[in-house]
């Protein structure tokens, strides 16, 4: 099922959720996370944090992997182990945002999330 964007490209204002994304064979592999933030405005953060569930349904009470805080454009990587987490079946992100300072007090981001399967260089390279 992988490649695949866990969240394409979207304008995000307040706090949120995707969709449930379902692993397939990428079950408990090692995945690579990219999240792009595209537009941004300034005197604002962004959290974005993945998810794991068995069902679906059922997302438990911490995340498997959060992204560290941001508040610039760009493009960046995480990796995600789920050989400790046998029975996620399921991922999806969630984010929370803020802004402070003058002006509308409403964030502002453009931002898209991807995963793949991870490749290490040595594999990438034909070793």
């Amino acid at each position: 099922m992988l490649p695949e964007f866990i969240l394409p490209e979207t304008t995000i204002r307040e706090a949120g959720a995707g969709a449930a994304i379902a692993l397939g064979a990428n079950q408990s592999g090692v995945l690579t996370l990219t999240l792009g933030i595209t537009r941004i405005i300034e005197q604002e953060s962004l959290d974005v944090a993945i998810w794991g569930s068995p069902d679906g349904t059922e997302w438990g009470t911490r995340p498997l992997v959060t992204f560290p805080q941001k508040f610039y454009c760009g493009t960046y990587q995480i990796l995600l182990d789920l050989t400790e987490h046998p029975d996620v079946r399921y991922i999806r992100a969630k984010w929370q945002v803020n802004r402070w300072g003058k002006g509308d007090p409403t964030p502002l981001f453009d931002m898209y999330l991807f995963v793949r399967e991870f490749e290490s260089e040595a594999v990438a390279l034909g070793a």
